[in-house]
């Protein structure tokens, strides 16, 4: 969606660019390039898609032979008969050599009609005010609010353009024309709850740099008889939220992109971006003519902010009642200082599962849904399909959109975590147990997978610090070459993480501080280390929490190089050498846990009710 020309990646991510893998990752659903390409014209935006009553899926786009923002640009159609994997050719909604028509978002209603929604530069205007001369010459981001609607599963569209009247508010009258012209885009794909249709936008104040959108607000189009309704000039409309403001962030200008999903007895749940380095979530629970105080988004009533730069952050729900919400997993307060382009870093695309419990969503711990190992792809404004028991999403790189199947158990590990509490045996390679395990001794060490292999592994420990000064070894299999792997306390009281294949090594550690995820002094702790070859990255899971960064840092996961390969070193692990503390618990695996895994690990913890150890096996597994 609109952004300001695209800029160098931030510092903080720039020592995480790697090359591209020689390796083929042809079986991991994730990689994005494993996807089916949905056909464009050069650039394409917003693949949303509805499955129509003919039992196809419809899929409406922003599309053009240029770049975003560029002279014809305008809105299409096409249609999969096989979920996705082939599609038909571009039908026109609006054609390439009118004025712009942009950000098209569909909605079917019962009666089989679809709608296609849109900002429409209807006054054909080439020019507008602004601090930049590239951002004022771009007229795709303005005008009309309107639509046209097809009675043929998107075969054909009406001749026939309708307008939605919007009133002004106090950021329009601001705006740089004085409300003359109306600055506004809609990625809040609508949705239906009983009788009623909502659909999410965006209204502009300021025009230029930095960022294009300098003052922005979250808004709702509201239609109370648009899924009965047949004659289009009858539909009612009105703009919320009520009064002169839209949705605001608690700090910054910028709040935008708004997306709606309903909860169970029709209250409203919407998410929308900012620039200060998280999102923000909102509740109404009167149909979206007021809403909850300015809130940033947190992971549930009480819980931590969750992180997210200026990108697509987009909430949906499911048939089974259950959420998801897609986002990319860095920002926070470290970004302010570390002279953040807040439009990068939208690889990999990471989700959260939510479970509604007494009126809120509840969140779970992040996983990746979709990557690309190229780190400066940028993957964004997805959709979610649900059709036969199946799920899929969509999402475009602004040059490729493509369709991807969801592995359906990442989502039942998502909508399961908060609940979850077994341990996970499946890819377990060594478990060792002690009360507590002798400090210096050995254990077997499993054979890793290379890395190069794109598969990975996870370690995890359950340890208890008397302190936290650096240097203490919890587990090291280094050989005299420096393969192996290696952790280890660091100086400013985190667990350092160091993989060595001989030639190249990986390093990371543990968030800094003494927010959740962090090490503390005094009681048992579980630590799992996740090394993902896919997307190659390293992350940590500390009592459950998967860290982020914390106040200190951006982000709590790093990537490694590709070049890493095969980081098997001593046969045997020596174990809690040097350490100030007990080490009670080593689990091994020869793949990556999932974050719910780990989580689950964390929740079951080992011991039972009695506080004695289970009789567990020690040594490999088979």
């Amino acid at each position: 969606m609109p952004r300001r020309p695209r800029l160098p990646l931030i510092p903080a991510l720039l020592a995480l660019l790697i090359a591209p893998s020689l390796a083929s990752a042809a079986d991991d659903p994730r990689d994005i390039r494993n996807g089916w390409t949905i056909p464009d014209e050069g650039y394409c935006d917003q693949p949303y898609v509805v499955v129509t009553d003919q039992g196809h899926w419809l899929c409406t786009m922003t599309t053009g032979t240029g770049h975003e923002g560029q002279a014809g640009q305008h809105i299409v159609a096409t249609i999969s008969a096989d979920r996705g994997r082939t599609w038909s050719d571009h039908i026109p909604i609006e054609p390439s050599d009118g004025p712009e028509a942009s950000w098209v978002m569909p909605l079917k209603v019962p009666g089989g009609r679809i709608y296609a929604f849109y900002t429409y530069n209807s006054k054909n205007i080439r020019e507008v005010p602004s601090n930049s001369d590239p951002v004022g010459r771009r007229v795709d981001t303005l005008g009309a609010y309107a639509f046209k609607y097809s009675d043929d599963g998107g075969r054909t569209w009406s001749d026939d353009r309708f307008e939605i009247p919007m009133r002004r508010m106090g950021i329009d009258r601001g705006n740089t024309t004085g409300g003359e012209v109306l600055f506004f885009w809609g990625v809040g794909k609508p949705i239906s709850v009983g009788d009623d249709a909502y659909l999410g936008f965006a209204k502009v104040g300021k025009w230029g740099t930095p960022g294009a959108m300098v003052e922005s607000q979250g808004v709702f189009m509201h239609s109370d008889n648009i899924l009965a309704e047949p004659d289009p000039s009858a539909i009612r409309w009105e703009l919320l939220p009520e009064g002169d403001e839209g949705l605001r962030a608690p700090k910054g200008p910028v709040s935008d992109e708004a997306n709606l999903v309903s909860l169970s007895d029709g209250s409203l749940f919407a998410t929308y971006r900012t620039i200060d380095g998280y999102p923000c979530q909102a509740y109404s629970r009167d149909g979206g003519r007021t809403w909850t105080p300015t809130a940033y988004m947190t992971y549930g009533p009480d819980g931590r902010r969750v992180k997210h730069p200026r990108a697509a952050n987009f909430v949906r729900k499911f048939d089974n009642g259950k959420y998801l919400y897609w986002f990319h997993f860095h920002g926070g307060e470290p970004v302010h200082r570390e002279g953040w382009n807040y439009y990068e870093g939208r690889n990999p695309a990471w989700v959260l599962g939510g479970v509604e419990r007494d009126g809120l969503i509840h969140w779970s711990e992040p996983e990746i849904l979709l990557y690309d190992e190229d780190p400066d792809v940028r993957i964004s404004y997805p959709d979610f399909v649900e059709d036969g028991g199946r799920y899929y999403v969509t999402e475009t790189q602004k040059e490729t959109a493509r369709v991807h199947e969801i592995d359906p158990g990442l989502l039942d590990d998502l909508w399961g975590q908060l609940d979850r509490r077994e341990v996970e045996h499946d890819g377990l390679a060594l478990e060792h147990v002690g009360d507590p395990i002798e400090p210096g001794s050995e254990v077997e060490m499993p054979s890793l997978p290379d890395l190069q292999d794109r598969g990975g592994f996870a370690i995890e420990l359950q340890a208890r610090f008397r302190e936290l000064t650096g240097g203490q070894t919890l587990l090291d299999t280094r050989d005299e070459s420096g393969r192996g792997i290696r952790l280890v306390t660091t100086t400013r009281s985190t667990l350092g993480i160091s993989l060595g294949d001989g030639t190249t090594e990986a390093t990371w550690d543990s968030d800094p501080g003494t927010g959740p995820g962090t090490l503390r002094v005094g009681d048992w702790q579980h630590i799992t280390v996740i090394v993902d070859a896919g997307p190659r990255i390293l992350s940590v899971v500390v009592d459950g929490v998967l860290n982020d960064g914390g106040a200190l840092r951006q982000h709590g996961w790093t990537r490694f190089l590709t070049e890493l390969g095969d980081v098997n070193g001593r046969d045997r692990a020596r174990l809690a050498s040097r350490l100030y503390g007990d080490l009670r618990s080593v689990r091994i695996y020869d793949r990556p846990l999932r974050t719910s895994e780990a989580v689950g690990n964390h929740r079951a913890g080992l011991l039972d009710d009695r506080g004695a150890i289970p009789s567990t096996p020690t040594g490999l597994r088979p």
